[in-house]
């Protein structure tokens, strides 16, 4: 039996049989343009409001006016969102004109990580004046940092080397984190998939082929395994810092490798932050992994579109089947409810973060 795709370059072939003898017919029709609606009939529905309220701990707001906040809270409010945390905080002057805009409209509904701009490593003393920069934003009401990829991606000190994220010169903020209590939420490198050969066996082909800016070699700035490398060094080096890993890390399609890093590095939390997908296709062997690090998960989104986090909800909460993801560039494969118990669920959604940072009102959540 020839098992050949049908796939093969642009033309799908497309046999009908007539009379006992196959006709072939042949239809112009890209991989991308092939969307091909479910037959499968199985109990489920749509969830467009979380069970419980939560809190968003991966965000990015770059209007944080008080007319932009009010219409923030009112999609918000829709999904049973209880507080967002806007990672795009900025520093100085603009990290304290976001707050002042939050504690004169909704103070207990909104909350601002720091950044620290890595541009000037390697002059005299940087790192201990980000650090001082850093404690000044939380004196003005940051309540956590957020590192971006452009640490491990782009930043290059002044001699035009790249800055590696566990770098001994940034010590200073890591350990500033620590003695200020707030955590050090972390994204850093991308899918492994964007590493690796782009051709029929990468699982994220369609979404390079229609994005392609988002492919890099293998050693573009420098290989995967060695960046996400570097962050776990810096998670072990400062036990004291609490760390939320964007992303879970780029294992969430490795829970078994995730697994073993919890279990390693006490200090290190996950955010399921634009990893759903991957959650979704393994109910039961993601359901096992909350149920063993249900301490140490936190919602997140990323991307703020209100229509994407019924998904969120209906993994997280329903036994549903073979659903669809909303992104088919992102994962052309169908999602399966956790069935999580309602226990995980409030750690999950605001239970965890609420332990992780300081300052959050949780009277929202009782």
């Amino acid at each position: 039996m020839n098992n050949k795709p049908l796939f093969k370059s642009s033309i799908c072939t497309i046999i009908i049989f007539m009379l006992g003898a196959p006709i072939m017919l042949s239809q112009e029709m890209s991989f991308e343009e092939y969307n091909p609606s479910s037959t499968l009939v199985v109990p489920g529905k749509d969830i467009e409001q979380a069970k419980f309220r939560f809190i968003d701990i991966h965000s990015h707001q770059r209007d944080m006016s008080v007319e932009k906040l009010a219409s923030l809270l009112r999609d918000m409010e829709a999904l049973n969102e209880g507080v967002m945390v806007n990672l795009s905080g900025g520093s100085g002057e603009s990290l304290k004109d976001k707050v002042e805009n939050i504690e004169k409209s909704f103070p207990n509904r909104f909350a601002v990580f720091a950044n620290v701009d890595f541009e000037g490593v390697g002059t005299l003393d940087w790192g201990v004046k980000a650090a001082e920069q850093l404690e000044k934003d939380v004196k003005n009401g940051a309540k956590g940092l957020k590192i971006f990829k452009s640490l491990g991606l782009r930043y290059k000190d002044i001699n035009g080397n790249r800055v590696a994220i566990d770098d001994a010169r940034l010590d200073p903020i890591w350990a500033k984190c620590g003695e200020l209590g707030i955590p050090v939420l972390i994204h850093a490198a991308d899918p492994k998939s964007f590493w690796d050969a782009m051709d029929s066996s990468n699982e994220r082909l369609l979404e390079l082929k229609t994005r392609p800016r988002r492919k890099r070699s293998a050693i573009d700035p420098a290989p995967w395994e060695q960046i996400i490398q570097e962050q776990h060094n810096v998670f072990k080096k400062h036990p004291n810092t609490n760390f939320i890993n964007a992303h879970m890390g780029w294992y969430a399609n490795n829970l078994s490798k995730l697994g073993e890093l919890m279990d390693a590095i006490p200090n290190m939390y996950v955010g399921i932050a634009a990893v759903i997908a991957e959650l979704g296709r393994q109910p039961q062997n993601a359901k096992a992994f909350f149920e063993t690090y249900q301490d140490r998960i936190l919602f997140g989104k990323d991307s703020w579109k209100p229509e994407e986090f019924p998904t969120y909800f209906r993994v997280l909460e329903s036994n549903d089947e073979y659903f669809p993801y909303y992104k088919k560039y992102h994962a052309f494969w169908s999602m399966y409810g956790l069935n999580l118990p309602d226990d995980i669920l409030k750690k999950v959604y605001y239970k965890n973060a609420l332990k992780l940072v300081p300052g959050l009102d949780a009277s929202l959540f009782e």
